[in-house]
């Protein structure tokens, strides 16, 4: 005759395991969410590269203010220093 656990340890146990695995596939899935998230990054970073480019060539070494459109003269670097 072959020795068991208490029904009230297996039940535990199994608990525990189902708990356990659905965590695992809690962190799979969120894993998953941060490379979409990443890869939507990196979209963004390169479209934000090219229109930086393009507005380069239309308005020349210039800033521009990302709340109204304002063009302004490039900052010198040494004002930036102080």
């Amino acid at each position: 005759m072959s020795k068991k656990i208490t029904e009230e340890e297996l039940s535990k146990l199994q608990e525990l395991v189902k708990s356990f695995n659905q965590h695992q596939a809690k962190i799979g899935e969120l894993e998953l969410e941060k490379h979409r998230v990443l890869h939507s990054v990196d979209t963004i970073q390169k479209s934000i590269v090219d229109l930086q480019a393009d507005l380069k060539e239309a308005y020349g070494d210039c800033t521009i203010d990302i709340n109204d459109g304002t063009i302004g003269e490039p900052q010198d670097e040494s004002d930036t220093k102080n």
